[in-house]
Order: structure tokens, then sequence, then C-alpha cells
């Protein structure tokens, strides 16, 4: 079954919304009714996934904080819907509100049970919170937008089309150019005439070649936007090709479906982080590529006797 995530809007939604909020999260420690909403629910976006007869499965919220961050809270998936991925996807529409809305960081604070869900979906574990009704919590983070301005922003993307064109020379022989770049969505493109095949599609070559460039690339502005330097190498990938590609399309990858942190890097140490890469027109995903990329540290050069 294909679920949609949607934000609750007629009396009868949001009663069922509250009610999921209230038996998972509030009633299980003797909460009376009420204690799942607080005083931000008029300023907060709300999202929830409804089965075909109406009922409430999953319910999560997000409300902006100050200094380009914003937070998560109520989560709550329905006992008898879990472990279908319903909780991912409502996380999913939060972030991307959170996007929208241009904040650069969001937080949630997790119950102990949900540590390993949300370092699954690329969230990293902050400092310890109090307790809250005798169970542990823990502050978590995910950043949705790298940091710099629209010019750095710029300056990087040309930076890295010269570093691709200059030191693989299939990227220039491909004519991969980069399309977009915000902070949080990369785009390239490569035009079909070049890496066609006797079938006038596209190569699968050169679709393997874009998405992993593409994935390559999102690592290294990454790597600009924290100051750090890092030899970047594919550990290993795998690509699904779904429709002929017969028109030019572009590869596309987000931030916030990133998995792995590369601040240790800063430490000396190898990072590794796992990127899905999506070749799309006209809204149609016409392959998938899951990729993890190691950032190997610089050694420093040694010195002459």
């Amino acid at each position: 079954m294909n679920y949609q995530v949607i934000s609750p809007s007629s009396a009868e939604e949001w009663q069922g919304y509250y009610q999921l909020r209230y038996q998972v999260l509030r009633a299980p420690w003797g909460q009376p009714p009420g204690s799942e909403r607080d005083e931000l629910e008029a300023d907060s976006a709300h999202r929830m996934v409804l089965d075909a007869d109406g009922a409430v499965l999953a319910v999560g919220r997000i409300h902006q904080l100050d200094d380009g961050w914003c937070q998560v809270r109520y989560m709550a998936v329905a006992e008898a819907a879990r472990g279908k991925g319903l909780g991912a996807l409502v996380l999913k529409s939060l972030e991307q509100q959170g996007v929208l809305w241009g904040c650069r960081q969001l937080t949630l604070n997790a119950r102990e049970n949900a540590f390993g869900f949300y370092q699954n979906l690329g969230y990293q574990a902050g400092r310890p919170l109090e307790p809250l009704y005798g169970i542990a919590h823990q502050q978590m983070t995910k950043r949705l937008r790298l940091d710099g301005t629209a010019t750095e922003w710029a300056q990087w993307c040309d930076s890295l089309q010269q570093t691709w064109h200059q030191t693989i020379p299939l990227s220039a022989f491909m004519q991969l150019t980069l399309d977009q770049f915000d902070g949080h969505l990369l785009a390239c493109r490569a035009p079909l005439p070049p890496n066609k095949n006797l079938h006038h599609t596209m190569f699968a070559g050169s679709i393997y070649s874009l998405l992993t460039l593409t994935g390559w690339g999102l690592v290294w502005l990454q790597l600009q936007a924290l100051g750090l330097h890092g030899d970047i190498v594919l550990a290993d990938a795998d690509i699904r090709y779904l429709a002929p590609v017969r028109e030019d399309a572009r590869a596309e990858v987000l931030l916030t479906e990133a998995r792995g942190d590369l601040v240790n890097l800063r430490h000396g140490r190898k990072v590794r982080q796992h990127l899905t890469v999506r070749l799309v027109h006209s809204g149609q995903v016409l392959a998938e590529f899951h990729g993890r990329f190691a950032v190997l540290p610089v050694q420093p050069a040694a010195s002459g006797a």
C-alpha cells in the first residue's frame, strides 16, 4: 500500500491526530488528556498518515526556533502500524518543511528506544536530557542546509565543476555540468548526445558516472562548508535502472538523505557517508543510485632530509 503524508485539516482529522499523540505519548504514563499539546500548536506545521478508512497511523510536528533552527516534536506511530516506515515518511515531510522555512539545523528529543531509528535517518547524537516519565531522552540533530552564503555556494560550485573537468577527464567528455545547488539540493546534468548508446538512449555507464559524480560532489561541498580536506573515494554502490533515458535528465541528491557524519575527519579519522542519488525527468525517477563514499584524511607531505 502506498501511504500519503498530509496535513490535518478537517475537525475529524485534527481529533484523530491529537488522539494518536495522546494514546502513544501520554496515556501509557497516566498523563491527563490535553498533556499531548502545548502553546506552539498554532505556530507549527503538522503531518499525519491515514489508512484507507481514515484511521490515523502516524503523526509528527515541527516548529521554528531561533538562529536558523527548527524542532520536531510529538512523533508517534500507532502500534499496529509500526515497522512499515511510516515514522520515516512523516519525519521526511517535516524535514522538507524545515528546508522550506530556510532552517539550517533540526533538533529533536529522542526516547531511548528511538535512538537507533533516528541514527539510521542521519541524525547525530547530542547531549543527554532529563528523563521524562522515567524514560531516558537524548537530544539529536540533523543538518538541513549547509552553512555558507549564496555567493559562497556559487564559488564552491564553480570550483567543483573545474575540479571534475580537470581531474576526471570523463566528466568533461560527458559534458557534465552543475545545474543547481541551494545548500540542500545538488543537481547535475549530462546531455544525451555525447552519452547515448546504439539504442539512442543514455548509456548505462554514463548514468552510473553521472550519479556517482553527483554524490561525490555533495560530499565535496560538505567538506568546503566544514573547512575540511580529504580524499573522496567511492567504497561501494548499487544502482537500479528503472526506465530508458531518452532525453536530457538531471541527477539529484539531498543533504537530508545523507547518512554519516564527516566531522571526525578533523581528528584525522576516515569517515563514511551513504548517499542516494536519483536521475529524474518530468517527475519520474529513471535510475536510483545508492553509494557509500569514504573520505580519507590527507596525509601531510614528508619533509626532506
